[in-house]
């Protein structure tokens, strides 16, 4: 490729071309040549760019797992408006509606994927783990700001992820709103100082 730019445009027109993949037919829709076809590139378009495909895979979920980064910034300035149930229903709704569960799914079905997340990402899975990072970041904010007694946000954090997830996770239909708020509601009720924070 004769620029940077073009490199990074196939990329992310290759990136999303798997997210649509994998949201409509799971991980074992994944293949190099379903991805360069819905891509609409030439097939050893990703061979050129990618060592091998879960080269590609690995790329691919971190930069969705870097694209966090922007919901992570809006919970944590929304710390201290709203309810904090309503915040972080919303927050992990948007999570779990997104590619995330699927992407579990695909971190969990191929071992070579797992491993050569590895090199990079240490421990957990990433989607799971970066979200997690994102709720506790905001429970902290929230206890700084005396909405919440204080508490162990490191153990709460994947509670509410983990829990999130049993609840997207295969579904025809995601939960809706209210069941959202019901389960955050459970994890962090014991520790909201007021009715206003419900």
């Amino acid at each position: 490729m004769p620029t940077g730019v073009h490199l990074h445009d196939v990329r992310e027109q290759l990136f999303t071309a798997a997210e649509r993949l994998l949201v409509e037919g799971g991980p074992s829709a994944l293949t190099s040549r379903a991805v360069t076809t819905e891509a609409g590139v030439a097939k050893g378009v990703l061979h050129k760019h990618f060592d091998d495909f879960d080269a590609f895979l690995a790329e691919f979920v971190l930069d969705r797992v870097d694209k966090m980064d922007a919901r992570a910034k809006v919970l944590l300035q929304q710390a201290g408006t709203g309810t904090i149930v309503g915040n972080l229903a919303e927050a992990i709704t948007a999570v779990f509606r997104s590619a995330a569960v699927a992407m579990v799914a695909l971190v969990t079905f191929r071992d070579d994927l797992r491993r050569r997340l590895r090199e990079t990402w240490p421990a957990g899975v990433p989607v799971l783990t970066e979200a997690a990072i994102m709720v506790k970041s905001y429970l902290e904010r929230e206890q700084e700001l005396g909405r919440l007694e204080d508490f162990d946000a490191d153990g709460v954090a994947p509670m509410l992820i983990g829990t999130g997830h049993l609840l997207f996770a295969d579904r025809d239909t995601p939960p809706d709103e209210d069941a959202v708020r019901r389960m955050v509601a459970s994890v962090v009720a014991p520790w909201l100082r007021s009715h206003n924070s419900e």
